[in-house]
């Protein structure tokens, strides 16, 4: 970088000597003329290490960022005090209230690829401890800025300006949120992670409407609303997708009759699952407290949770609605994982049971995690095989729930493979039966976007969840055909509509070995029954 940018937040052109003479920032580091072969030499933010400072340097900006989105990725961390945009250079300057908020926002983002628009962005410190703006040059700014600290701060903006092209005053402490270009999924949990960062969350209920994931999500305070709104609408909270449509709803107050995955009261923790729901996770049971802290902290301590080498966990599966990352990068708001999802989709499965093993069985347990496009067991090493996703996000999702897991007898391993494609065999050429291409199978789990299965997404347990049961069928039955599988069927329980149950196997493996059976099994009358983990317990 060779110099300031000379266009400034409204458009206003200005060369790099009158932003100096101006006096647009205060450096006690640095000592800055305004003669023109001293600003010809003046270099910003060229270095990675440059010391801690309150004021954050971003760059690669896409075109006609507005400075709330700009805004935007410092809250989370603290208050903002000041912004500078430079557009004609898709550059901004980010003043926080703190040094120490702006070494957790540099921290976090450190390991979080921070985007805006969908374009990854690049933050650092800047090398001046403090922003002065002349505000009548960058009054747009200032006055999102006025807002938006009037906001934090719980009181409503004194500027005109602000007031009339920023903020209106906030209808209802209740969110209506609408999940667009919902590839993976998004749970109650992640919301709150996500909305907490604004105010107490209060209530939230899901739904599905026009075959689309919404939520109604109630803050304590109307403001908090406001806030939330401004800073997330729009905003993705996967890479690329699941994107969040926020109005404010006709509502003023939620009814919850049920703490379960569908909806939650954070202010009565005694309220029942509901008969035929599954009930809320033990581990969250510290969460169902009005004053309880979001479940992962602050940004502070979320960057101390990746491992230690600075990249996630193996684990992660950036799309799981369980990851305490993805969870993270949500509680810190509209951060896409960019940079983490995995560049291929295709696995190599090793360790299989070689006598056992058919790509049938390898498409129907991948296919909890991913819509499985082909298997190939291998033609030399028929104890290895590989299997292509639809893409990375669902391999790396089905790596990390599956590595380690116990297949036919044997712990299975899961990695990464170097191919792109599983290839199918030359015309003619017999491999056995060894490769199979499922692209056009009609039973893909995740084909419809905004479907409920996104929503139930569970790492192998002992307990299935199955559906799809016609009425004729008893619990006898259902007893008698999981035990044929090999297992002993521990527990059982109906929902109310008997159309669903809770199934428990005496172990994770003898339920893995039931779905590889049993889903999809003619249960007559054109039923076929659907199978899938569960994280609930009977």
């Amino acid at each position: 970088m060779d110099g300031i940018a000379s266009d400034v937040a409204v458009g206003v052109k200005r060369s790099s000597d009158d932003l100096l003479s101006g006096s647009l920032y205060s450096s006690p580091n640095s000592s800055v003329t305004a003669n023109g072969s001293d600003s010809k030499k003046l270099r910003v933010e060229d270095s990675m290490d440059s010391p801690p400072s309150r004021v954050i340097h971003i760059r690669k900006l896409p075109n006609e960022v507005s400075e709330t989105e700009v805004i935007a990725l410092g809250l989370p961390f603290g208050k903002v005090t000041n912004i500078l945009m430079l557009k004609g250079k898709n550059q901004a300057f980010l003043e926080l209230g703190t040094e120490e908020a702006a070494v957790t926002m540099v921290n976090y983002y450190t390991a979080v690829t921070p985007q805006v628009r969908n374009v990854p962005v690049f933050i650092q410190y800047s090398n001046h401890k403090e922003l002065k703006t002349d505000s009548a040059l960058n009054q747009r700014a200032q006055a999102v800025l006025q807002a938006v600290s009037a906001v934090q701060e719980g009181g409503s903006p004194s500027s005109d300006m602000a007031s009339k092209s920023v903020l209106t005053p906030a209808p209802s402490p209740v969110l209506r949120i609408i999940i667009d270009n919902m590839f993976y999924p998004v749970t109650l949990d992640v919301l709150q992670q996500i909305f907490s960062k604004f105010g107490t969350v209060m209530k939230i209920i899901t739904f599905t409407k026009n075959n689309q994931f919404q939520a109604l999500l109630q803050f304590s305070d109307p403001v908090n609303a406001q806030q939330a709104k401004l800073s997330l609408d729009g905003q993705n909270i996967y890479n690329s997708c699941c994107t969040l449509r926020i109005d404010f709803s006709k509502l003023v107050n939620l009814n919850v009759k049920y703490n379960n995955d569908k909806s939650r009261d954070y202010t009565r923790p005694e309220l029942p699952a509901g008969d035929g729901q599954p009930p809320v996770d033990p581990s969250m049971a510290a969460a169902l407290s009005k004053d309880s802290p979001s479940l992962l902290g602050t940004p502070s301590g979320m960057v101390t949770s990746y491992s230690s080498g600075g990249g996630f966990p193996s684990s992660l599966g950036a799309i799981s609605p369980l990851s305490a990352a993805a969870a993270a990068a949500a509680a810190a708001g509209r951060v896409a994982l960019s940079g983490h999802s995995v560049p291929g989709g295709v696995l190599l499965v090793s360790n299989l049971n070689d006598e056992m093993v058919t790509p049938q069985s390898l498409f129907t347990l991948f296919g909890v995690y991913g819509d499985v496009q082909r298997v190939k067991i291998l033609y030399n090493k028929k104890d290895s095989a590989l299997i292509q996703m639809s893409d990375g996000n669902q391999a790396q999702l089905a790596m990390s729930h599956l590595n380690g897991q116990k297949m036919y007898g044997k712990i299975i391993r899961v990695t990464l493979s170097k191919h792109q494609t599983v290839q199918l065999p030359r015309e003619g050429l017999d491999d056995q039966g060894l490769t199979k291409d499922f692209t056009s199978s009609p039973l893909h789990r995740f084909k419809k976007p905004g479907s409920k299965n996104f929503q139930n997404i569970f790492p192998p347990s002992a307990t299935l969840h199955l559906s799809n049961i016609p009425d004729n069928v008893t619990e006898e039955d259902l007893r008698l055909l999981f035990s044929n599988s090999g297992g002993t069927v521990k527990a059982f329980k109906f929902f109310q509509d008997r159309k669903m149950s809770l199934l428990q196997m005496a172990t994770a493996e003898e339920a893995i070995q039931a779905l590889i059976d049993l889903h999809n099994y003619d249960m007559g009358r054109g039923h076929r029954l659907r199978v899938s983990f569960s994280k609930s317990t009977i």
